[in-house]
């Protein structure tokens, strides 16, 4: 069974009643029931807990990691975002959700700013599939309608994606690449956009099954892993004339 662990700072959760009313077990909490009912073995963890909710043991037990963060990036130890990208390059997949943009282990992957322009307006956002083929939008039509989100606007300050999935245009007229993809090492990544935590975006069916395809797209490729290092030759190497005198 696929092992998804969902995390959260959980914060926002913690201060606004709007939000908890939306996601009374915390955003982690509305995303592992889902996937759940997808038949995925899904567990959760935040920022308070110890190590920031990524012990040793549950990154060895992840096969997909959700990430959602917002008010508190800067507390994620250093540490921490060190051993999950190495886990990330040995193979495991990513998936960053809405505000994770800024998160210290999406810059880290990304090497650049990760910046973009961003209002809160209560405006409809339209997610247009680029990519109808890709198995991330499997299920999923011509587009996704938000009625109310955060805005998010181009330029991303991101590294050209392997694949760019989705497309989002704004009641304001902005437009963002909200779905993309990106190979690290052995692990699979993708960035999607959606999920301002004042709406109840997670709760979207479509935006659901967006999510659920991304974990069985970004899990781990059940495959020996590459060997590096000095390696010895697979066959001989004939000594050339004139080498060795």
């Amino acid at each position: 069974m696929l092992k998804v662990t969902v995390w959260n700072e959980n914060r926002h959760e913690q201060k606004n009643p709007a939000v908890r009313d939306i996601y009374p077990d915390g955003i982690h909490g509305t995303i592992a029931e889902f996937l759940k009912a997808e038949g995925f073995d899904a567990g959760t963890a935040t920022l308070d807990q110890p190590e920031n909710g990524l012990t040793d043991e549950i990154l060895a037990n992840t096969d997909v990691l959700i990430w959602w963060g917002h008010l508190a990036h800067d507390e994620v130890r250093d540490e921490i975002v060190k051993k999950v990208q190495q886990c990330i390059l040995d193979g495991m997949g990513l998936i960053v959700l809405h505000s994770g943009h800024f998160s210290k282990i999406f810059k880290t992957l990304m090497g650049t700013s990760c910046d973009l322009k961003w209002r809160e307006a209560n405006e409809k956002e339209r997610l247009w599939v680029i990519s109808p083929s890709h198995p991330i939008t499997e299920g999923v039509g011509e587009y996704i309608e938000l009625e109310k989100e955060e805005m998010y606007g181009e330029h991303f300050d991101i590294p050209a994606p392997d694949e760019l999935i989705f497309t989002s245009w704004f009641e304001g007229g902005e437009v963002f690449r909200s779905g993309c993809t990106f190979k690290r090492g052995n692990g699979k990544v993708f960035y999607f956009r959606p999920g301002h935590e004042t709406y109840p975006t997670y709760h979207n069916e479509q935006i659901q099954r967006v999510i659920i395809n991304a974990v069985k797209w970004a899990q781990p490729v059940k495959r020996e892993q590459p060997v590096y290092g000095n390696a010895q030759p697979l066959e001989e190497i004939k000594e050339k004339k004139g080498e060795g005198q």
